[in-house]
């Protein structure tokens, strides 16, 4: 059945300002853009917008979709805004908890406090005394109560490891806050979800995404729960023709990527297609755990975290290359970037395959130079703007801050970038994104945001999560754009977000979301 979409500004995403007054499609396709006196005499149906503003579906570039789904059904706490308002929260959460049950939290952020006070592990003893995790914002450290360390055989005699931080207090006492490999380690402890769990987690992400109007996602799941399948399971549960229609890239984790190639795992293209074998270098900023070439700035006894050595980077390269394929590398500190290169500039990617360097916070001139010359897609946060400043001003200190953040400067040196949100790790929302992206603040703040030399116009904003965040994922022929013979995946909003105001972006309502011309969310 051919159906014609028409009376709304329907923008092309080939060029700035460019509209269609109508389109048609079929099939899940765009089959003919036009003017409706062309294409009303084809159409079997019609879709009135109704002066709603269409653009190509928006697809997040970089986010854990299950993940997602579980901060919605657990306890969230990115909305503390101190340690007591987090005490509050853990205390009224799980008051029917069985002991033998884990307390698990998320999002808490220290950085949203005043006096940035962390919680010690003999605060959260008097909270419940199962076994509690908290995961940070950032996901690369937690808190933990005394029985979690128990279990995970952590005391003060237990040697410092060189993949993370067992923090301490100055009796040399753990404090129960563990940053990347100690956290990684004791999470192995809580029980794997179920197939069902997952399933429950990832509809509840679907449904979520489609209200929010995003029709995609590059997704990174594969990995956190014990074995590939019960994750892998959930996506061919939850999307595909005769599920919810989505279209989810599939990062597929180091720690499970040999086993899904030895298998043969099969996924259900064109809604949950294989991507790039994915793998950590560094941690995050927050918890002073991205890989910097200098000490941080706040603390010089530390440079960060490296998760793997050079050897075992250069094990995984040679892993991926093994089976022709790319990877998708976790770079937020510009010591990271610098390894990352060097194994790949020693592997190079397979012909016609780009390796995607995630995150990429901090740069130098010679690492951008090294970056140009390699095939390789850059997979961005703008977000991050709105959630690390200030506070990150005072990590990397005044002279690392002319590559950071810099996705203005990016964009100009010619790379392919998409823009995502890394939730649950921040905000979902698109929208969200492409303000940040152009005013470089949070929403409602009255500063003229930081380092405005590296802010976006709309048109530039939206592409990130239109064409760019499809040609990261080689779909740049088939998805992100209004034109003949792409899919007919469409974000539709109440609002034109090339011409109000910028502060109103985050405010602007989702009308519709459609993926393969099927409307899959309507306000």
């Amino acid at each position: 059945m051919k159906t014609i979409w028409h009376n709304g500004t329907l923008y092309t995403m080939n060029q700035e300002g460019e509209t269609v007054e109508a389109l048609l499609t079929e099939n899940g396709k765009i089959i003919a853009v036009g003017t409706y006196d062309e294409l009303a005499p084809q159409a079997d149906a019609e879709v009135d917008l109704q002066g709603a503003v269409l653009y190509p579906g928006f697809i997040d570039n970089h986010m854990h979709m299950i993940g997602h789904g579980e901060r919605l059904l657990r306890l969230d706490l990115s909305k503390a805004t101190s340690a007591d308002e987090m005490l509050d929260l853990l205390n009224n959460a799980y008051p029917d908890i069985q002991e033998d049950e884990w307390f698990i939290g998320e999002g808490w952020n220290e950085n949203n406090f005043a006096d940035r006070r962390i919680l010690t592990r003999q605060e959260l003893d008097e909270v419940t005394s199962s076994p509690m995790i908290l995961k940070r914002t950032c996901r690369h450290s937690a808190l933990v109560n005394s029985k979690a360390l128990a279990l995970a055989g952590i005391t003060k005699d237990t040697p410092d490891p060189s993949d993370g931080v067992i923090e301490r207090d100055a009796n040399g006492e753990p404090t129960g806050f563990l940053k990347e490999g100690p956290m990684d380690r004791l999470l192995r402890l809580v029980p794997e979800p179920t197939e069902a769990s997952l399933t429950k987690a990832l509809s509840t992400s679907v449904d979520n995404l489609h209200s929010l109007g995003l029709t995609g996602a590059v997704t990174d799941d594969l990995g956190y729960y014990g074995n590939y399948r019960n994750p892998l399971n959930a996506f061919k549960n939850v999307i595909g023709e005769d599920k919810k229609k989505f279209r989810a890239h599939l990062l597929r984790r180091s720690t499970v990527f040999a086993q899904l190639m030895e298998d043969q795992a099969t996924y259900d293209e064109p809604w949950i297609d294989p991507g790039e074998m994915k793998f950590f270098i560094d941690g995050a900023l927050g918890a002073r755990t991205a890989l910097l070439s200098k000490p941080y700035a706040d603390d010089p006894s530390t440079s960060g975290t490296a998760v793997l050595t050079d050897g075992e980077i250069d094990e995984h390269l040679a892993l991926a290359r093994q089976h022709g394929e790319a990877v998708a590398v976790h770079l937020i500190g510009d010591a990271a970037v610098e390894k990352a290169l060097d194994a790949i500039e020693k592997h190079p990617a397979p012909e016609g395959k780009r390796d995607r360097l995630i995150h990429v916070n901090v740069l130098q001139d010679e690492l951008v130079e090294r970056m140009k010359k390699l095939p390789v897609v850059l997979d961005i946060q703008p977000v991050f703007v709105s959630s690390d400043f200030p506070w990150v001003m005072e990590r990397l200190g005044e002279d690392r801050l002319d590559w950071a953040y810099a996705w203005k400067r990016l964009m100009a040196e010619g790379f392919i970038c998409g823009a995502g949100s890394d939730a649950p790790v921040e905000e979902v929302d698109p929208l969200l994104g492409i303000y940040a992206a152009i005013a470089r603040k949070k929403p409602g703040a009255v500063h003229e945001g930081y380092l405005m030399k590296e802010a976006l116009t709309p048109f530039e904003a939206v592409g990130l999560f239109t064409t760019g965040s499809a040609a990261t994922i080689g779909k740049s022929e088939s998805r992100g754009k209004l034109a003949p013979e792409f899919d007919a995946d469409f974000t539709v909003l109440n609002a034109d977000l090339f011409s109000i105001p910028t502060e109103e972006i985050p405010n602007t309502d989702v009308v519709m979301t459609v993926v393969a011309g099927d409307i899959v969310y309507k306000k």
